[in-house]
């Protein structure tokens, strides 16, 4: 008999805080060396060797040591190996490099040409210290393009999904209507109170049918939102990492899930997340096959499938953005922001429907426990423990319930903002549409835009134009102390240093010896691991 349970994550918590003292001395860098070929004495790195990160391969949920076993036995571990392999610093002798066609080639067609090469996914996305953030540039256009932070990326994912489902469902009952009733039919396209456009289907006297995409607005025809790229270009997280370790880091992953959807098959990947290429265009894998090597380097299976299925999974689960002090300016701020008409595309608050995510954590400013940057992080369970067998550890599973995603400040759709942020591409082209980007974490990510040109946030507010100048119009002719106002509730918009942020998962100690690179407190997802005694 299968028993399920209610997650243990408090009782968990307060069993773990006496396994946090054991585990005080070690600490967290960003783009970390592999202990297991570079020991130091200060014994900071990751503490698996790249083959034992691999583990058992893809597996099954009863292959121990395999992606699918740990990703639904041990789910936090698996969070935390992903997060391992983002840092790491990936050597010539894995498979890093050489850059995309060693830089030879037609960048009018290819704008991998341009991407570079890292030896790290944090080389890019690294900041705060530890963070999957943000920092990094790449010359994939003239201009060049700033790498956005990654906090909340399966929010994201699963907000546009959702989206998507609802503008398609409509569409289909549009099409179901005008077929029963041969009349014309139109449909307004909302979804989560956001508005794109609308869909017609043209009935003629002989009852034969004609969609009318023209009227769509923000989103691709086929209603696909893709919430990733800045010019909203890729669908899943899944598709967005194996391209990255290909463009930026010269490392081929074996993907045979992108390949099946590639080819028009339907694919649930470990994380949940559906890709079918029967109704969607999905980016191709790199490589299908572990024994061939795509880039002539001497390596084969670089980036093997398990290493793909941990890296969407700790990406599905990543913290979202905090939020700092709340000050009467910051709550002001936030008021004549709406009244403005900056909230027309940067909605506050979207729901999800269905998380697929096994645990929330609310970052804030808290004077009491915070100790750097004043932060406290507390995690919240979103599993549920299902015991499957007698001798394998429980099923611990995303509860898939409802949950209200706060401060994200988005309405996935593209708009026009004007030529301040048009963007050159190398063909002589000018991509003039851009998703509107999430604020959350915008205090702490400058420059601003997606091409880095905006020293600050009052300059990237006065660069809006196209559809958003009547609300930068409104921004302008504010007074002074109503637009610091505006400046403090943004900047109150923050990501920050997991591993420097205390929590209820490591509260941290200021009484510890060498405090505060010791005790300073961390989001410690070690602490529920199965075994926490086995390091990452």
């Amino acid at each position: 008999m299968i028993k399920r349970r209610r997650s243990q994550l408090p009782v968990i918590l307060a069993a773990m805080l006496a396994v946090v003292a054991t585990l005080m001395t070690a600490t967290t860098l960003a783009q970390l060396p592999d202990k297991t070929r570079t020991p130091n004495v200060a014994g900071e790195g990751i503490n698996k060797s790249f083959p034992e990160q691999v583990g058992a391969g893809r597996g099954t949920i009863n292959t121990a040591g395999s992606s699918l076993f740990i990703i639904n036995r041990d789910p936090f571990r698996a969070i935390r190996r992903g997060r391992q392999v983002f840092q790491r610093k990936f050597v010539r002798s894995q498979g890093q490099g050489p850059l995309f066609q060693d830089g030879l080639g037609n960048i009018n067609e290819d704008l991998a040409l341009g991407a570079g090469l890292a030896d790290s996914c944090a080389a890019c996305h690294g900041r705060p210290r530890g963070s999957a953030g943000s920092g990094g540039d790449v010359v994939t256009r003239p201009d060049s393009r700033d790498a956005p932070h990654l906090f909340g990326l399966g929010l994201k994912e699963m907000l546009a999904d959702e989206i998507t489902t609802d503008l398609r469902a409509i569409r289909t009952d549009a099409i179901n209507d005008a077929r029963a009733t041969c009349r014309d039919q139109i449909r307004e396209l909302n979804s989560k109170g956001i508005n794109f456009g609308k869909i017609i289907v043209d009935a003629d006297s002989f009852c034969r049918l004609r969609l009318i995409t023209s009227e769509v607005d923000g989103v691709n025809t086929d209603l696909r939102v893709r919430p990733f790229f800045l010019q909203g270009g890729t669908i899943s997280m899944r598709e967005f990492l194996v391209g990255a370790f290909q463009a930026e880091m010269g490392l081929q992953p074996i993907d045979p899930d992108l390949a099946r959807a590639q080819s028009g098959q339907r694919v649930v990947t470990p994380s949940g997340m559906v890709l079918d290429g029967r109704i969607d265009q999905i980016e191709v894998a790199f490589e299908q096959d572990a024994t061939t090597d795509g880039d002539g380097d001497g390596v084969v299976n670089e980036i093997p499938l398990s290493i793909v299925d941990f890296m969407e999974f700790y990406l599905l689960n990543y913290f979202k953005a905090g939020t700092y002090r709340r000050t009467p300016s910051v709550d002001t701020g936030r008021s004549i922001f709406m009244q403005i008409g900056c909230a027309q595309c940067h909605i506050p608050d979207l729901q999800i429907n269905r998380d697929r995510r096994v645990a929330d954590v609310e970052t804030v400013f808290d004077i009491e426990r915070g100790i750097f940057n004043d932060l406290f992080a507390t995690a919240t369970p979103l599993f549920v423990e299902t015991r499957d067998s007698s001798t394998l550890p429980t099923l611990k599973r995303a509860a898939l319930q409802p949950f209200l995603v706060k401060n994200i400040f988005t309405d996935f759709k593209r708009h026009d903002l004007g030529p301040n942020f048009w963007e050159r591409n190398f063909n002589g082209t000018f991509q003039k549409e851009f998703l509107t980007t999430p604020l959350w974490g915008v205090g702490t990510t400058a420059p601003y835009g997606h091409d880095g040109r905006s020293v600050n946030l009052r300059e990237v507010i006065k660069r809006h134009g196209g559809e958003a100048l009547t609300a930068r119009n409104n921004f302008v002719n504010l007074t002074d102390a109503n637009e610091d106002h505006v400046l403090n509730f943004l900047n109150s918009l923050i990501i920050f240093p997991p591993d420097d942020t205390a929590s209820n998962l490591d509260p941290g100690d200021p009484t510890a010896p060498n405090f505060p690179q010791i005790g300073k407190g961390s989001i410690r997802l070690g602490a529920l691991f199965n075994n926490p005694n086995d390091p990452e």
